[in-house]
């Protein structure tokens, strides 16, 4: 367990949020209906907007759970358990996540020491886009161990893909197991060869109930799930509700030290012979982050696939030449 926080710490558990946009107020709301914790500070550029959001939610407290909820300033970062980023420039219709980086690596350039001038012990959860690229550069910008540094990842396109599965099978999502990992984003790979339902690969499954999972219906459902935030985005301009939930669910298993597997973006421990970039692996997230990242048994595809991915990352990651 770690040292740098109690296990059971006297304050009320505190998270701060920078970026009062869409996904940044949409997690705070969901923070406060869930009853994780008992203060949340938004801050944002725009203290307006921060002010506003906070009024907002704030008159859902007599009727949910009773948080603490304020706009404030990086000051207020100060005793948080975990900071979660979301502020950055938004992904524009047509633009894939990697088209964001140089931007984003600006803005995020400002934001995180003047995170870590006042926090030095919280965890770094990082949610802005392209999330695995921004991730790596803030667990460099930090200087704080890359197990305190973790981005949402792909635990949103994983929920997408046992949804979408689920749709096909006629089942609860909550009964199918499946992982999407590498990039969030164009790159990225559903582990197809350990789905399972009910104990059983989804090919003896559906051998046995008769229901078609061929090259066809996969390719489909891969293809939906790779650009499910593309169609979002052009039917309403922005996700926001799938990742807020996902994000309280990485919260949740930090603040709770539950030791779930989640597909979070973290530093990969040279599995697969890959090393130095992050992406998504099904990692043990509990009070101190990434206690320990799972290696799968992919197949001969998928491992040559996330081999891909991670190439396609370490050169953007080349690109923006990040200090060591």
């Amino acid at each position: 367990m770690r040292n740098d926080i109690e296990p059971h710490a006297p304050h009320p558990r505190k998270v701060a949020v920078i970026g009062a946009g869409s996904v940044g107020a949409t997690f705070a709301y969901a923070l406060v209906l869930n009853g994780l914790v008992g203060e949340v500070v938004l801050i944002d550029i725009d203290r307006e907007r921060a002010e506003g959001e906070a009024m907002d939610i704030n008159h859902a407290v007599p009727l949910s759970n009773p948080v603490r909820v304020w706009a404030g300033d990086y000051s207020d970062c100060a005793g948080a358990d975990v900071v979660v980023v979301t502020a950055g420039s938004a992904q524009r219709p047509g633009e894939t996540r990697l088209d964001l980086v140089k931007r984003n690596v600006e803005i995020l350039g400002d934001i995180i020491p003047s995170i870590t001038q006042y926090n030095k012990t919280g965890i770094l959860l990082i949610t802005t886009n392209p999330v695995d690229i921004l991730s790596c550069v803030a667990w460099k910008m930090s200087g704080f161990p890359s197990r305190r540094v973790i981005g949402s990842g792909t635990v949103l396109d994983t929920a997408r893909f046992r949804y979408l599965l689920s749709e096909h099978l006629g089942l609860d999502p909550r009964n199918v197991h499946a992982y999407v990992i590498g990039e969030h984003g164009d790159s990225e790979v559903p582990v197809w060869s350990l789905t399972n339902v009910a104990g059983m690969r989804l090919e003896e499954y559906c051998r046995r109930e008769e229901c078609d999972i061929g090259d066809d219906v996969r390719e489909r459902i891969s293809h939906e799930v790779r650009d499910a935030a593309y169609e979002v985005i052009e039917r309403k301009g922005a996700t926001y509700y799938a990742v807020s939930v996902a994000l309280v669910r990485i919260v949740e298993s930090i603040l709770r030290d539950q030791h779930t597997v989640l597909s979070v973006s973290n530093l990969v421990p040279g599995f697969y012979g890959i090393d130095d970039v992050y992406f998504s692996l099904p990692a043990v997230i509990g009070r101190g982050g990434v206690e320990r990242v799972v290696h799968l048994a992919l197949d001969e595809a998928e491992t040559e696939a996330l081999g891909e991915s991670a190439s396609l990352l370490h050169g953007v990651l080349e690109e923006l030449e990040l200090p060591n």
